[in-house]
Parts: structure tokens; C-alpha cells; sequence
């Protein structure tokens, strides 16, 4: 990508990683937790410990597909967006059994 200005510029819909991670949120009630919490928190809370723990995983040598999906949680928009979609899976997702359609 020269100038920031390339057309076939990554979204983070194309972020397989990110896309993963959410779909973990849904299936896990652990990571769904994690996730919430740290998406409820104020942007500028948020976005710190976002920095911090993109520069922990890249220090450990953490995949690069799970830092790519950590660091779009920088955006605001996007983290709006994801605690948007694990509130939601959470909630149909963890349902009991009895309640969930066959």
C-alpha cells in the first residue's frame, strides 16, 4: 500500500483474525465476559489497555492474526461495533437449553 491511498485496503471485515475473535465472544462464555468488559470501558480507558496488551502480545511473539484482531479494538467505531455484537450473541447464545428454539 503506497501513500495510504490503495484501493484493495484491508477493512476490518477482512480481518479473519477479528472476525474469529468475535465468534469465539459468542461460543465462550469466558472470552464473551473479557470482551464486554473491556468494551464497556470509556474510549480513551479502553484504547490504553488495548496499546498495552497489542505491545505485551507482540513482545511474547503472540500470532500476528490475533494481534491484527486485538489492535482493531483501537477504533471506536469498531469496538462500538463488537460489544454491539457480543451483547447480542451473549444473549441468545447462552440461553438455556429449554429456551432456545429447535
Amino acid at each position: 500500500m503506497k501513500g495510504g491511498t490503495d484501493s484493495k485496503s484491508k477493512t476490518v471485515g477482512d480481518e479473519e483474525g477479528f472476525i474469529a475473535l468475535l465468534r469465539a465472544a459468542c461460543d465462550d462464555r469466558a472470552i464473551n465476559g473479557t470482551l464486554e468488559k473491556l468494551l464497556s470501558l470509556p474510549d480513551e480507558h479502553r484504547k490504553v489497555l488495548v496499546h498495552s496488551w497489542v505491545s505485551e502480545l507482540v513482545v511474547n511473539g503472540a500470532p500476528q492474526e490475533f494481534v491484527r484482531a486485538i489492535a482493531c479494538l483501537l477504533d471506536d467505531r469498531v469496538a462500538e461495533k463488537a460489544y454491539e455484537v457480543i451483547f447480542q450473541c451473549s444473549r441468545r447464545s447462552f440461553l438455556p437449553r429449554i429456551f432456545k428454539r429447535q
